[in-house]
């Protein structure tokens, strides 16, 4: 039996004219032969009726939260109801399928309420099924600890598939959006950015970490662990679009330095310093941690530490630095810049192209740091546009790839 997984987001289910284009795709892999594990998130986005974060407003209390166990249970009803909506579709249009929650497709999970990690796929309920459907529509980003329903966190319809790709054993996973693949930049903002054929799981999640929304990072790692293949594609064309794999068999990756510039913006830097506390660094990163803010762009020194946060965390960071004793300096409306690709490890010179460009347009270097296959900048959002500009052109990034 050769199995595929094919995941829709939101946007690709949200009324009957984008499941209609997503359907088009799931008979054509079941005509080729493939039993198709169809992995769909909410429809629709904030608004719709039964988007996440609609649902997610119908509790929001900030002075007296509803418990995590009650809020995922909320929050599964969005891809239960997509689930069985596009089951029905499909059945509509000539398919044998049935509709599974997470739990019921085999998924089981810790009991982290609110960003739950996947533990074990027992497969033997969509084996059984698959005996006489063609297609099981599974709700994405959520699964169960025990009796209770969890939801896996940010990306976790695009983890529910992967997982299920790598339990399975499937052909590929392919990840269905509103863009063609994954692109050298954002095309907002680049016109000339070009699609990405083939780019390896480390690109891929380095970009994805690094703001690119495509595929989440945890998705890509599962199925690289598991071997499986990944295809980035639009709902509405049947262009390839962008084959994620190994370094191997990724074509081209070896041959560019850079494989494409990724953004985030809405970060503040903060500064602590102190030149007499000898555990300033453990203090500063234990309050942000006590507090669930995720730190970025970490930079430690002798007597200061300097670190990026979203925005909208920083009220929070900088009160509780205050209550110990802190003075920590904030540094508003940044933005980091990363320029990502296999192909730039111990190759000299990368760097200085990096600067020479954001020089050439006068644009500050708040901050960088490096890794094997990334560098990255801090800069000022209003910078931003032009910042990843000067990077996507410096780097020949318009060339076909």
């Amino acid at each position: 039996m050769k199995v595929m997984v094919q995941k829709f987001g939101g946007t690709s289910v949200q009324d009957e004219n984008t499941r209609s284009a997503a359907c088009a795709h799931v008979k054509r892999a079941v005509e080729s032969g493939m039993k198709v594990v169809v992995v769909v998130s909410a429809m629709g986005r904030k608004g719709s009726p039964y988007a996440t974060d609609t649902l997610s407003d119908l509790i929001r209390d900030e002075k007296t939260p509803a418990p995590r166990r009650e809020q995922d249970l909320l929050l599964s009803c969005g891809e239960v109801i997509s689930a069985v909506v596009f089951s029905e579709q499909l059945r509509a249009s000539g398919l044998e399928t049935m509709a599974f929650t997470g739990g019921q497709a085999g998924i089981r999970t810790n009991n982290t309420f609110g960003d739950a990690g996947i533990e074990e796929v027992q497969t033997s309920f969509l084996e059984e099924a698959f005996e006489h459907i063609d297609a099981a529509v599974v709700a994405g980003f959520q699964g169960t600890s025990g009796p209770d329903i969890t939801t896996l966190g940010r990306g976790g319809s695009d983890t529910t598939a992967a997982a299920l790709g790598a339990a399975l054993q499937a052909e590929v996973v392919e990840i269905f959006t509103d863009v063609d693949g994954v692109m050298t930049a954002d095309p907002g903002i680049v016109k000339e950015a070009s699609l990405l054929t083939a780019v390896t799981y480390e690109e891929v999640s380095n970009l994805a970490v690094h703001g690119a929304r495509v595929v989440h990072p945890r998705a890509v790692e599962t199925a690289r662990q598991g071997g499986i293949p990944m295809r980035i594609r639009s709902t509405i064309s049947d262009r390839p679009g962008t084959w994620i794999s190994s370094r191997s068999a990724a074509s081209g990756s070896g041959k560019r330095q850079v494989t494409g510039i990724a953004h985030k913006s809405g970060l503040t830097r903060i500064t602590v310093r102190s030149v007499e506390d000898g555990s300033l660094q453990q203090n500063v990163f234990r309050e942000m941690a006590d507090a669930g803010i995720s730190v970025d762009f970490i930079s430690i020194q002798p007597s200061a530490v300097l670190y990026t946060v979203p925005s909208e965390r920083a009220p929070e960071a900088v009160r509780r630095l205050e209550q110990r004793g802190y003075e920590p300096e904030c540094l508003e409306g940044c933005t980091k810049i990363s320029a990502v690709g296999a192909g730039m490890t111990g190759i000299p010179g990368v760097a200085a192209t990096m600067i020479d460009a954001l020089a050439k347009y006068d644009i500050e270097i708040y901050q960088a740091s490096d890794s094997h296959t990334t560098i990255w900048v801090l800069v000022s959002s209003s910078n931003e546009k032009q910042a990843v500009s000067a990077l996507h052109d410096a780097f020949c990034l318009n060339r076909s790839s």
